[in-house]
Parts: C-alpha cells; structure tokens; sequence
C-alpha cells in the first residue's frame, strides 16, 4: 500500500532539519510515500525547501497564505513566479480566504488571493485553497478565475450541499485527521455523496490529529489512519481505497504514479 499525504506542514512540525528528515523517514515506514510540503510564508519555504529539497519522496507548494496578507515580503509575486520554477513545486499555495481569524481586511485578502489564482494561471500550475469561514467569496472567485489546471478545497471543512455546486468546477475535495471525528457528519455525509475520483487525503500536520492519536502532535505518518477510516466509511478495502487516493494525488499534481 501507498498513501500520499497532499498537504503536511513538515517546517511547523519541526524546526530542525534533522527532525524534518526524520519525519519523512517514518512516514515512509507507514507507507507514506510522497508528501507535499506547505508553507503559509515564502520566508518559511525559504527555510524549509533547501532542507528538504533533496527528499525525493517529498514535493513542494510555494505561496503567500491569508495569514500573511499584511507582510507578504518583499517583491512577493516575483518570489513566488520564482519558486514555480524550483525543482518537484508542483503547485501554489496554499492560498485562500480566512475570515475566522480576521487577517488584515478581506479586500487585502481578496486581493492576495486573485493574484495569486493569476499567477498560478499563468504558470500552468494547479493551486491549493485554504477556505476557512469564507466559502461564499472562495466559490465566487473561483468560478471566474479558477486556474485551468484546478484547485483542491483542502482540509475540506463545509457541507455536502456546499460540495455539489464545487464539484462543477475543476476542485478535488482533500480530507484530514478530522474526518475521523465522530461528530464530523458533515464531513462523513460529503465523502459519501461525492465521485470517487475528486478526493484526495493529507495529514494537515501538525494539525487535525486522527482521532486515533488524539493528544499526540499530528504527523505524515498518522495519514493511514484517515484512508482506513474513510475505507470503513465507503465499505471499501484500505489498500484498494489507497490505490485510488493516489492515482488521484498524481493526476492533480502531474506526477507519474
């Protein structure tokens, strides 16, 4: 069996290097056998990539997420155009809309966010959307500026309803550690209702812990966990449930399976 993890903050999980690497190894003994890395700040991917850029099981996204909008750094856009260009960046972001914790104003966020849809455009790039109290404005943009090479909805947290008028455009679905939650039936009724070729599953570590490892930090390696419980949910079997998350993972970020 292998598990792709589509989206670990692997530089929030660890600050040092050594421990970075460590991480990915024992991903790859729980059969996590490609990550892709995220970073909310360029100045975090600046840090990060050059550590981990020699991992070959390990690939990148670079952008500027709405935490950032109010320091984004110095000449952003042409940093980001930059890092599109980096060895195994295989798409931009993450980027989106937070309304929840309020970053700067949501003109700035808006604003960020279509820019960087641009960028991704143009670039030929797929590009991972960070949605969070903001689902209405995230659709609307969407519908008008969505990169042809797509987007995914990551750590999908909205409704079933909500997915439906998604999946009429180019969006894969991406599920976390919180799917496992039992009290999640928002969550486990838009898994249900949707194709099984659009979704995908990621650690989102150090965050959104399997409730199999509740108090523990999360990690790549704990990924399994949720592709099990989804297997559960779609009576299907864990590997062959496995193999289809990562023919879908490769298909999104153009990577040979």
């Amino acid at each position: 069996m292998q598990v792709f993890d589509t989206h670990a903050h692997i530089g929030l999980i660890y600050d040092d290097p050594i421990e970075q690497l460590r991480v990915i190894q024992e991903a790859k003994q729980s059969h996590v056998t490609r990550i892709v890395s995220i970073c909310n700040s360029l100045h975090d991917f600046s840090v990060v990539y050059p550590t981990l850029k020699s991992a070959t099981s390990v690939y990148h996204a670079v952008g500027v997420s709405p935490s950032e909008v109010t320091n984004p750094g110095k000449d952003w856009i042409r940093t980001v155009e930059e890092g599109l260009k980096l060895p195994n960046v295989v798409a931009l972001g993450e980027i989106g809309l937070d309304y929840f914790r309020k970053f700067g104003d949501k003109r700035s966020q808006i604003e960020l966010f279509i820019t960087q849809l641009e960028i991704a455009n143009k670039a030929d790039v797929p590009v991972i959307i960070h949605n969070r109290d903001a689902g209405k404005d995230i659709l609307d943009i969407l519908g008008e500026r969505l990169p042809e090479a797509g987007g995914v909805l990551h750590c999908y947290s909205e409704d079933a309803e909500y997915a439906r008028i998604a999946l009429d455009l180019n969006l894969y679905f991406s599920f976390a550690g919180n799917l496992t939650y039992r009290n999640a039936r928002n969550l486990h009724e838009t898994v249900l209702s949707l194709p099984l070729d659009r979704i995908l599953v990621e650690s989102e570590s150090p965050f959104m812990v399997p409730a199999e490892y509740r108090g523990k930090r999360n990690m790549p390696s704990y990924t399994p966990s949720t592709v099990r419980f989804m297997a559960e949910m779609l009576e299907m079997g864990e590997e062959e449930l496995a193999a289809q998350l990562w023919t879908n993972s490769c298909r999104f970020f153009r990577l040979p399976e």
